[in-house]
């Protein structure tokens, strides 16, 4: 190895890729020249120090710039400085400022081009540089996929670095053994000045996950029995945790060897099949032994997961969550009947992906899978029978890893006291039982629940909740404690719903007939869960009292406050208090085919609003007109009335004039017309009073 003081400034490309952001955060907390320690100054160092070259004591630490994949990205916070990848003239002075040039052509196959471009650009600066420049190209293992066996009677020999020179690569990785190779080539020239090197990668894991997260994901989610492996899954995947490969980087920055090729792999020997008992297809069909001698023999590695992916499963699952902002969501909506639990809790489901947990559905769950286990049991002895299958019968009773006895004697506890109690589970051992194996099961633990009113009472709650250590219990009990609760399953949010007696009656008697058939909103009945409910939360010692004593305070929310009988102002009111989902959330598609479900009620229910405003608009109108034709009709009546008692009352009067006034009224007027008087009113006048036959003249 050349000697030469390591270098501080470190370029990185795609600062914001899986690789490039777990190399960069490591090495900017490492001290510069930390590797260069002998074995006697690190066992004297911090026994609890993970890896060497964490900044432990006072030095200087690596200043890491470098691009991100995406311009709009976000600096990441441990990057000195970032820049743009064009114009490549600003970028290559950028380059030359730093000590040590890392590219990584393992997540990006467009980087090679780039990376080939940088080297090359550096080289032809060669005799500017005022001390030695590294560059590192972070490669794969991918290059060697089509490689033959080093002795073709022993195909389980390991390859290691002095058989670089014969690898053979993948026909989808040719460009990647050539930028190998080009850049190998660069290093030759003047090695004081500038020197290259080649890091084969295995494939990375641990944090978030890079090719791996396929199957994390899918484990997580648990909606597939089980994870597909591709192949025969015997072919041998080499590793390194995203971690290892960081360290592996900063010893070859530091002690600078003199052989330009190096192996990053783990001691791990798992084929695919072992890894995925625990996406690019090709990666995941190599088949190589590798061992990393020169690696072990010549650097100072204080491995992170040295022995792989299987022997440290735990630790990479707990990372993979912690980068990944995996986190269960456990809720408990507590409540009386009628109040909407079993709505709510399924919306939240649904908003969140949670899964939705009800004794009824527990206890079918249980039953099927009870079953499920004596059937293949069944199954089993029957092909044992015909001296059939046997390989295939161990492989099923390893997997399934279940006491087919005791699966027989609980289900038939079951449903013998189900069949006691006309088909509700009586006994409080079995439902607690069941229910606690349900919210221990890896959907539950990973993703999380919704429990939909169970526990109902103080007791319940303690006993569902409780860590099942019986010293422990025992101990606590002695010393008067309350019973240590189960931290995987217990909830951390609990929404009590209000609502009076007389709302929860009225909103159940607008029920339709169709929805309270079957349920227990049968009128009788539900007066009598109600009464129930009433009087166990109305003791000294309830559930939400359990809560309350552990520190986890209920919420209480008055659902009658806002008059929404779907209770999504209710539903609205809780996201908001619990905040973003912990876990992937919706995809892409979901989210669309959930908004556009949600224009489709929109438009559906203004329709259907439209349309109701428009009956009524036509009632209205046709009981206006039918009121119209009312009055008129009554306006018609009256009037015929009016004249029939005004000619009633005419008669009289009429006969009274034709008797004793139109005959002298029509002699005046004759009279009037034969002389033809200058005032033939006056005329007219005199001649009535004259001629009217109710004066007499001669006494007058």
């Amino acid at each position: 190895m050349e000697e030469a003081p390591p270098g501080r400034r470190v370029f990185l490309n795609h600062l914001d890729s899986y690789c490039g952001r777990s190399i960069g955060e490591y090495l900017s907390t490492c001290v510069v020249g930390a590797t260069l320690e002998s074995p006697e100054e690190e066992e004297e160092g911090d026994e609890n120090d993970s890896a060497v070259g964490v900044l432990t004591t006072a030095g200087e630490i690596y200043e890491v710039v470098g691009t991100l994949s995406t311009p709009e990205s976000a600096s990441p916070p441990f990057a000195k400085e970032t820049y743009a990848v064009s114009p490549r003239e600003a970028l290559l002075s950028h380059l030359l400022e730093c000590d040590i040039v890392l590219y990584n052509i393992t997540e990006d196959a467009n980087q090679i081009e780039e990376a080939t471009w940088a080297a090359s650009a550096l080289h032809n600066e060669i005799e500017t540089f005022a001390k030695q420049k590294l560059f590192i190209l972070i490669s794969t293992i991918m290059t060697w996929a089509n490689t033959k066996p080093i002795d073709p009677e022993d195909p389980e020999a390991p390859f290691n670095e002095d058989d670089f020179r014969k690898r053979r690569s993948h026909p989808g990785f040719l460009d990647h053994i050539n930028a190998e190779k080009h850049i190998a080539k660069l290093g030759k020239t003047n090695k004081k000045k500038f020197s290259t090197y080649v890091v084969a990668s295995g494939h990375q894991y641990g944090a978030e996950e890079g090719l791996f997260h396929y199957f994390f994901k899918m484990c997580w989610l648990g909606e597939t029995p089980s994870i597909p492996v591709f192949g025969d899954g015997k072919n041998i995947i080499p590793t390194i945790h995203i971690r290892d490969l960081a360290i592996v980087l900063q010893n070859v920055a530091e002690h600078r060897p003199n052989f330009q090729y190096v192996l990053a792999v783990d001691a791990s020997m798992h084929t695919l099949g072992e890894l995925v008992k625990q996406m690019q297809l090709d990666m995941l069909f190599v088949n190589l032994r590798m061992e990393p001698i020169y690696l072990r023999e010549n650097f100072n590695i204080n491995w992170f997961a040295e022995t792989g992916l299987i022997e440290n499963i735990a630790q990479v699952i707990m990372e993979y969550k912690k980068a990944r902002g995996l986190l269960p969501l456990k809720v408990c909506i507590h409540g009386p009947p009628g109040s909407g639990k079993s709505t709510i809790a399924k919306e939240l489901c649904k908003h969140y992906k949670l899964h939705y947990v009800r004794t009824n559905d527990a206890i079918s769950e249980k039953i099927a899978h009870l079953e499920q286990i004596l059937a293949k049991e069944s199954d089993r002895v029957e092909r044992e029978v015909e001296g059939e299958g046997e390989d295939l019968v161990e492989e099923e009773e390893e997997e399934e890893g279940e006491n087919v006895e005791e699966a027989k004697e609980l289900l038939n506890a079951i449903k013998e006291n189900m069949q006691q109690n006309k088909g509700h589970l009586g006994d409080e051992y079995l439902l607690i039982k069941i229910l606690k194996d349900k919210l221990m099961s890896m959907p539950c633990r990973n993703q999380g629940y919704v429990l939909d009113g169970f526990p109902e009472t103080y007791e319940q709650a303690m006993d569902l909740f409780k860590e099942d250590d019986e010293a422990e219990e025992e101990e606590d009990e002695a010393k008067g404690k309350m019973p240590r609760f189960n931290q995987i399953i217990i909830p951390e949010f609990i929404f009590s719903l209000m609502a009076s007696d007389e709302f929860l009656i009225n909103r159940i008697i607008k029920l339709p007939e169709s929805e309270v058939a079957g349920t227990d909103y049968a009128e009788n009945q539900f007066l009598h869960i109600l009464k129930h409910f009433r009087k166990i939360n109305a003791d000294d010692v309830t559930v939400l009292n359990y809560f309350d004593e552990l520190e986890i305070h209920p919420q209480f929310i008055d659902i009658a406050v806002y008059e929404d009988s779907e209770n999504r102002l209710t539903v609205s009111k809780i996201i908001k208090e619990i905040g973003e989902p912990r876990n992937y959330g919706l995809t892409d598609e979901e989210k669309e085919a959930l908004e556009r479900q949600a224009a489709e009620e929109r438009l559906a229910k203004e329709t259907q609003e439209k349309a109701e405003e428009k009956r009524k608009e036509d009632k209205e109108r046709e009981e206006r007109k039918a009121r119209w034709e009312e009055w008129n009709k009554q306006q018609e009546e009256v009037k015929k009335q009016e004249q029939e008692l005004l000619e009633a009352q005419s008669v009289p009067l009429r006969n009274y004039l034709m008797k004793n006034v139109m005959p002298t009224l029509m002699q005046g007027i004759n009279e009037c017309c034969r002389i033809r008087p200058d005032d033939p009113v006056n005329f007219l006048a005199e001649y009535l009073f004259k001629n009217s036959p109710d004066i007499d003249w001669n006494k007058r």
